[in-house]
């Protein structure tokens, strides 16, 4: 019978060191400044990190509050609702004619499903073990799609209603005239002529004196428009001001305009 070797135990033709060597770190003084352990070292250097940013953030918070619109007012016909930004190109989207109308569906659950599923399956659907953008063609590629297609789309959608009812964007209305500033306030002794108090569907929205009700202060309308765009906007409207409001003739359309562009 062989000698057994007071290191070693024989199984089978297999042989398996009897001497267990514990797996134990290698010393990190042996790599100055390429490692460190994870706890507490690293993990210290990731709080203090966040803390300092959590820190900024609420500095940031407190200094500058949160830029609040007017309050709701169930009066304003002028005001055009908005998403928020990070759903202006989900709001554009919509907008296309293969993504409204009979195939909304397409554009509100499916072309989003599918973009968001993909999102969530990316890394089984590329399993590549490569890290450069160049070595990856077709991820990258769709990644580059996705972001400028949403900045594109983001951009278009506020250009859209900037230019559709420039009125809401620079704080005006739909009366026809960009609003005054908010710190402009109406002229309490301010009485309108007869030429305005003949108009009962201008009153109605504003005011008798011009003050503005539902729609802008126009009691210095003319500062800010000429005659024939005065005309044009009561004629054709502007914003949520819908034309064909004026029940007149050419010729009083003209002295209304006048009038109106005589308020300086």
């Amino acid at each position: 019978m062989a000698k057994h070797d007071k290191d070693a135990t024989f199984v089978g033709d297999s042989r398996i060191s009897a001497k267990r060597i514990p797996n134990i770190a290698p010393s990190y003084s042996d790599y100055p400044g390429k490692s460190e352990p994870f706890y507490p070292n690293f993990l210290l250097k990731e709080w203090m990190v966040a803390a300092v940013c959590l820190v900024g953030f609420l500095v940031l918070t407190v200094s500058h509050p949160s830029p609040l619109t007017d309050k709701a007012n169930p009066n304003d016909t002028s005001f055009v609702p908005l998403p928020d930004w990070y759903f202006l190109f989900l709001y554009q989207l919509l907008k296309a004619p293969w993504a409204s109308g009979d195939w909304v569906v397409l554009g509100t659950v499916v072309l989003p499903g599918v973009a968001f599923t993909a999102l969530l399956l990316a890394p089984w659907l590329d399993a590549s073990k490569e890290r450069r953008p160049h070595k990856r063609p077709i991820a990258t590629s769709i990644m580059m799609l996705s972001l400028v297609s949403i900045f594109y789309l983001t951009w278009a959608a506020m250009d859209e209603h900037n230019k559709q009812h420039p009125s809401n964007h620079g704080g005006g209305s739909a009366g026809g005239a960009p609003a005054a500033a908010p710190s402009e306030k109406a002229n309490p002794d301010f009485k309108a002529g007869e030429l305005w108090t003949a108009q009962q569907s201008c009153k109605g929205c504003h005011g008798v004196n011009m003050e503005g009700v539902a729609a802008p202060n126009l009691q210095k309308v003319g500062s800010r428009l000429s005659v024939d765009e005065i005309a044009k906007v009561i004629k054709d409207g502007r914003g949520a001001m819908p034309p064909g409001m004026f029940q007149g003739s050419d010729e009083d359309l003209k002295k209304l305009a006048e009038y109106l562009a005589s308020l300086k």
